[in-house]
């Protein structure tokens, strides 16, 4: 089998937060997927060493904002490849709270959801949290940023604890 095959699946690019004691954090994930529409619930796969994972378990409640396309490789880093646990990822960004506690990433967000956990799975390395929807709302009308975008056009790589990293390939 080769893994590769894998990078030919469809994802888009959220910052997935949560609050806990007052503290905020937030990571940048691409496995996040609505799961129903009646209720409305999506899921999100969070690494279990990351600290946006020990948040979600100990507030309930989590948040996911769609990054735009033209999102900054700057700003996704700042989400994506920085620990909460050396920085606060919300110092100077743009962000409201949610009804849940959960703070709502509002820069370079196309929409937001609001959820309360309502279900778990562990797999592997992640955890899967389900989420029913409390609120939620687009912000502008510009094009999200997929997954494909952001490797192939903005040149992103994937951070270890990914649901989604690959070693990139040797080429001769």
């Amino acid at each position: 089998m080769d893994p590769q095959v894998l990078r030919s699946l469809s994802y888009g690019m959220y910052i997935v937060s949560a609050a806990r004691n007052g503290i905020l954090n937030g990571q940048v994930a691409n496995s996040v997927f609505q799961v129903c529409s009646q209720p409305p619930v999506v899921a999100a796969c969070i690494n279990r060493q990351n600290l946006t994972h020990e948040f979600i378990e100990a507030s309930g409640a989590f948040s996911v904002s769609v990054l735009e396309q033209d999102t900054p490789l700057s700003f996704i880093g700042r989400f994506g490849f920085r620990s909460g646990r050396d920085l606060d990822k919300f110092e100077g960004v743009e962000h409201r709270m949610g009804s849940t506690g959960a703070p709502v990433v509002v820069e370079h967000a196309v929409g937001y959801l609001e959820t309360r956990v309502v279900d778990r799975l562990e797999v592997g390395t992640h955890t899967i949290f389900v989420g029913r929807l409390v609120d939620g709302a687009p912000l502008t009308d510009r094009p999200p940023m997929t997954y494909a975008y952001y490797h192939h056009v903005k040149g992103g790589k994937s951070p270890k604890t990914a649901p989604t990293y690959l070693p990139e390939r040797e080429h001769p």
